[in-house]
């Protein structure tokens, strides 16, 4: 019979987070695959876990996860752990859960400790309706890209950020978003922890002055939908009525129809629509 996979969270800071069920899996297993071995081996030490570890990172994702499924195929139980956290959540696990899936090997993941969720939850922001962007991307154009597909997200936002990126990936997120409401969360769980509500305004200010410190998790005040409706009909007014008629006629669309789409574009009856076409012809 084939092996399986363990998912297994790993504290983010404080050692006390992880879980019972994962010391006993961690110990219980064949092998853990690790992220960072020599970062790992701290934990297990403290836990006396004497499991033998593997590396599986974000360099050796595609090959070694071929030699980790092998092993399974073989009847071996493997554990996954990343440096801190759960994995598969902006790390190489994924890589390794889809090649587990496509052979027929069984997955389960432990649950723990994440630092999104951790910061999200002490953000004071909403967390309702959420999207997590990780790390943004070093390439100029795809981070571009992200930015723009930001700039109208009505959730809230989570990213990762180290210190020595921090304010010029603030000063970025507002030239794209504007002034909002954030959250930086820093040290989650450690001695140090910090819980900054500021702006994005206020947040520069402060890091031009006070070098960062720290990992650190932007929590980011989603776009209100008051927001994004004013925005639209400010750009539908832009257009005359006449253009605006003429927009949806062009698309096939019938005249009643066309009335209706344009009053609820513009936020007015169809009577004000109906009548301002009348006095144009």
């Amino acid at each position: 019979m084939s092996g399986k996979l363990y998912l297994c969270a790993t504290p983010i800071g404080n050692l006390e987070d992880i879980t019972f069920r994962v010391i006993r899996i961690l110990k219980e297993v064949d092998l853990i695959a690790a992220e960072d071995t020599r970062n790992s081996i701290k934990l297990l030490n403290h836990f006396e876990i004497k499991t033998p570890m593997t590396s599986y990172h974000e360099f050796n994702k595609y090959d070694k996860a071929k030699q980790l499924v092998d092993k399974m195929l073989n009847g071996k139980n493997i554990a996954l752990i990343t440096d801190a956290g759960t994995p598969g959540i902006s790390d190489p696990g994924e890589e390794l859960v889809k090649q587990c899936y496509e052979n027929g090997i069984e997955v389960t993941s432990l649950p723990g400790a994440v630092a999104c969720i951790t910061a999200l939850t002490l953000s004071g922001l909403s967390t309702r309706r959420f999207c997590f962007e990780a790390f943004l991307p070093a390439d100029k154009k795809e981070k571009a890209l992200i930015l723009e597909s930001l700039k109208n997200e009505t959730r809230t936002i989570i990213c990762y950020e180290a210190p020595h990126r921090l304010l010029k990936t603030l000063e970025e997120l507002y030239l794209n978003l504007g002034d909002r409401k954030i959250t930086i969360c820093r040290e989650l769980t450690k001695k140090h922890e910090t819980v900054f509500l500021s702006t994005f305004t206020q947040a520069l200010d402060y890091y031009k002055e006070y070098e960062p410190k720290g990992e650190c998790v932007i929590v980011i005040e989603g776009k209100s939908f008051q927001e994004l409706t004013n925005e639209s009909r400010q750009k539908w007014c832009e257009l005359s009525l006449k253009e605006h008629m003429e927009h949806y006629e062009e698309q096939g669309i019938e005249h009643k129809e066309a009335m209706k789409s344009v009053a609820k574009d513009r936020g007015i009856s169809k009577r004000e629509v109906y009548s301002a076409l009348l006095n144009w012809r």
